[in-house]
């Protein structure tokens, strides 16, 4: 089988990681936080509210040793390749699918677990492939297939609970961070895909911060007692800003980079951060558990750190295919 060489290139071209300047300057920023952390760490121990040991300053140093290593996994195969990105989020469905079926007790159900982690695969697969048609058919044949499955015991009580976990996982961790890994079939794919990732991470922070500082009025005190109304405003007016010049420079030459869409795009990615971060609460309330794994120090487990990614990634997919195209000028269907 001949591969086509802009396949290739953009399968594997770590070469050309920086040649969009929004790729430098994102990468040369987070890089720049990342050192210049535990200086202001220091600072704040000996001169602010830091001084003495404390729950707040043991847990920013704890989440500063897990970034460390947390940004490299997160940005490096982007930067690699379009494969490298797509197989690692791939993984990371797959992982993340884990972590789900084992808290809300589906990893019981050992075909219909397998059957949900297969159709991870295949949109995997579809996504390394650029094959879009296939990439959107999947969602309703693997929730079909799914509900079949899920009659074969012939075991008729709790069929329901059974199959809507198993379409459920399928839907938010495959085809929702799917759409994350679709995105690298686009030749100029590194400033959308970065730009989702480092606007995604801040607008927790934004809304963190905004929250101490303003917050009041309790957002969901039921679902996340500790969000607040004014941190969720903070957040959206902050990541709506950041998109807005961070995709002025991503985007630059094309649709999405005229004002009403790079706004529109800071909505979506804050208002459907919170969401999905919101989400997440909602399982883990509903099933009573503090966090869905314990695999990343301060953070919790992979889903606590990347579920705002679960809905803004379609999103932003879809925005952005609609308005500019995704994987237009790239080969579709290489493999199959």
């Amino acid at each position: 089988m001949m591969i086509p060489v802009d396949a290739a290139l953009r399968w594997w071209n770590p070469a050309a990681a920086f040649e969009n300047p929004a790729v430098r300057g994102i990468v040369i920023a987070i890089v720049g936080v990342l050192l210049l952390a535990p200086t202001v760490f220091l600072l704040l121990q000996l001169l602010g509210p830091l001084r003495e040991p404390s729950k707040l300053r043991s847990e920013l140093w704890t989440r500063w040793r897990s970034w460390m290593i947390l940004v490299p996994l997160m940005i490096g195969p982007t930067l690699l390749g379009a494969a490298p990105h797509i197989l690692v989020t791939g993984l990371l469905s797959l992982a993340c699918f884990s972590e789900f079926a084992r808290a809300t007790g589906l990893f019981r159900e050992r075909v219909l677990t397998a059957t949900a982690a297969f159709g991870i695969v295949l949109v995997t697969l579809a996504t390394l492939d650029h094959w879009y048609h296939f990439f959107v058919a999947l969602f309703p044949l693997v929730c079909a297939l799914i509900c079949i499955v899920a009659l074969l015991p012939d075991r008729p009580s709790g069929y329901i609970q059974r199959s809507a976990l198993a379409v459920f996982g399928f839907m938010t961790f495959g085809v929702g961070l799917g759409h994350a890994g679709y995105l690298a079939n686009d030749v100029a794919y590194r400033g959308a895909v970065l730009l989702l990732l480092v606007s995604v991470s801040l607008n927790d922070v934004f809304a963190f911060v905004s929250g101490k500082l303003f917050g009041r009025r309790k957002l969901c005190p039921n679902t996340s007692p500790n969000k607040t109304i004014a941190g969720s405003v903070g957040a959206l007016v902050l990541t709506t800003g950041l998109v807005v010049w961070l995709g002025g420079l991503a985007f630059a030459g094309t649709r999405a980079a005229e004002p009403v869409h790079l706004v529109t795009l800071g909505l979506l990615i804050s208002a459907l951060g919170q969401l999905g971060d919101l989400l997440m609460s909602a399982i883990k309330r509903d099933i009573g558990v503090k966090d869905m794994g314990a695999l990343i120090p301060g953070h919790g487990g992979l889903l606590d750190r990347f579920d705002s990614l679960l809905l803004t990634a379609p999103a932003v997919f879809h925005y952005l295919n609609y308005i500019v195209g995704v994987g237009l000028g790239s080969t579709p269907r290489v493999l199959f």
